[in-house]
């Protein structure tokens, strides 16, 4: 069994018009719902990252304790809460990685600081596992208003596998995903 996974839910949800992270998702009360049910197959400890303690009475939550909405700050926040070991760490609004992929990136590691998955597209860097040695890097670009994960990706020693299969990292963003999503949920 994997050690941890930190589940980001704490974004604008500015597309969405609500957040997202509360939406029903298949049999389950929210989409976080969804994801901790499927995470907490494979690793001993979810945790979900937030800018407020919206799920604290339901997850373990680590609260994003800044003012904007900085995905290179919720990496910051959320790393310097382990010592000495990697995080996986995935966006609320990604319910369809598989296990398999999860497995694929860890097995994957060797002595890499960050892994994440790509496809023909995209790198997602928000999506991976993450040592938590590099807190102090993202904390040094938050500080210095670099929010973009590619940057901390670039003072890092890390690396991407590659997956053909790029309807695993469908994320729901607008209205119009929410409802793709459900659709493609019923054909998994």
């Amino acid at each position: 069994m994997l050690k941890h996974c930190v589940i980001l839910a704490g974004g604008k949800s500015s597309r969405m018009g609500s957040d997202k992270t509360k939406l029903p998702f298949g049999e389950f009360e929210t989409l976080v719902d969804f994801e901790v049910n499927k995470f907490s197959k494979i690793f001993e400890n979810i945790y979900v990252s937030s800018k407020n303690f919206k799920f604290a009475d339901k997850f373990e939550t680590i609260e994003d304790k800044f003012e904007t909405f900085s995905p290179m700050g919720a990496l910051w926040q959320i790393l310097s809460n382990f010592k000495d070991e990697y995080v996986f760490i995935i966006p609320a609004d990604m319910p369809f990685i598989s296990i398999q992929t999860i497995n694929l990136l860890y097995e994957n590691l060797q002595n890499s600081d960050i892994i994440n998955p790509r496809d023909d597209e995209f790198t997602h860097s928000l999506c991976g596992f993450f040592h938590s040695k590099v807190a102090n890097i993202a904390k040094e670009l938050y500080e210095n208003n670099i929010h973009k994960i590619g940057f901390l990706r670039q003072k890092c020693n890390s690396k991407t596998i590659f997956f053909e299969n790029s309807d695993e990292f469908f994320n729901i963003n607008t209205p119009q995903d929410y409802q793709k999503a459900k659709e493609f949920l019923l054909q998994v």
